[in-house]
């Protein structure tokens, strides 16, 4: 499998991916992810450079939004002193589902961050997704704190304040072959 910048022919596979993932959570009870994401945004992040996509053949398998910017609101001006890196938006497509392929993507995002010179790769995660939790803390991410107030709506209840990170290292035991072009740092397109 290889992994690559996603580009904007990507933009449909993405929308799909996201849809796949929220009809997947309603049917284990989470509420997450079911207002439908919007394209542009995505697009937006996608022409960022900061969108990957995992390809099996022709098949995509997954995919990793990796940045060097947190969402507001999240993180505390201490802790964004930090060279960090934040994964967003991690996705498996339910076909290769069960073969720990988000797990060797989070030990690609942490090489990526120790590469770039982030101390810490940071993510955030639905609050009362407690089994994505459980899987975070199982790949070596330790929990910050949770943040409940401050969404974006009119400061509202946050959805996605988990809050959690583990020391970015490097590692080849992803087994991903890489054709995210050397020697750009994450967010140079």
């Amino acid at each position: 499998m290889i992994i690559e910048r996603a580009t904007a022919d990507d933009l449909d596979v993405l929308l799909a991916f996201r849809q796949e993932a929220a009809s997947w959570l309603t049917a284990l009870g989470s509420d997450q992810w079911q207002r439908p994401y919007p394209a542009d945004r995505l697009l937006s992040t996608i022409e960022a450079g900061v969108v990957f996509m995992v390809r099996d053949g022709s098949a995509t398998a997954a995919t990793i939004t990796l940045t060097p910017d947190a969402e507001e609101g999240l993180w505390s001006e201490q802790e964004l002193q930090e060279e960090s890196r934040f994964v967003n938006k991690l996705t498996v497509a339910r076909t290769h589902a069960g073969q720990d392929l988000g797990g060797r993507l989070l030990d690609w995002a942490g090489d990526q961050a120790y590469r770039s010179g982030a101390k810490w790769l940071r993510l955030d995660a639905w609050t009362t997704n407690k089994p994505l939790q459980d899987y975070y803390l199982r790949h070596g991410f330790e929990h910050v704190r949770t943040v409940t107030e401050g969404g974006a709506i009119n400061g509202g209840p946050r959805v996605s304040g988990w809050l959690a990170q583990r020391p970015a290292m490097p590692s080849t035991a992803h087994g991903l072959i890489d054709q995210v072009e050397s020697g750009a740092r994450l967010g140079d397109p």
